[in-house]
């Protein structure tokens, strides 16, 4: 832990720390408010795709390089993908019914990862 002291400090004496900051703010500040507008504004099927998608991104995959490296309850999925619960099982099952993902338990594995894309990109 670095006190706050000390990164004011450096901050107001380096200019080019403070512009690394601010830069890094402001690309987490975009992929935030990416994020919450398509939550907001995506059909179900596209929130959840995007929720897996972030999962991938974010977590990682475990050692088969599919099945993705977070295990998380349907209803803190549902909540990660702004629906209820009984919403995200239903598409969970749509799309193991496509082919998209497969899921054992907790554990989702990736099986069609350009269509998932697709689907969270068309919302």
């Amino acid at each position: 832990m670095i006190p706050k002291e000390v990164i004011l400090k450096l901050v107001h004496q380096n200019n080019a720390l403070a512009y690394f900051f601010i830069q890094q703010l402001s690309y987490d500040l975009g992929i935030s408010d990416a994020r919450q507008v398509n939550l907001t504004q995506k059909h179900i099927r596209g929130r959840l795709a995007e929720s897996l998608i972030f999962m991938r991104d974010n977590y990682g995959l475990e050692e088969d390089g599919a099945t993705i490296n977070v295990y998380l309850s349907r209803e803190d999925l549902a909540n990660l993908s702004n629906m209820t619960t009984s919403n995200a099982i239903r598409t969970l099952s749509m799309f193991v019914s496509e082919r998209v993902i497969a899921m054992d338990g907790r554990r989702i594995k990736v099986i069609d990862e350009d269509r998932l894309r697709k689907i969270s990109r068309l919302g």
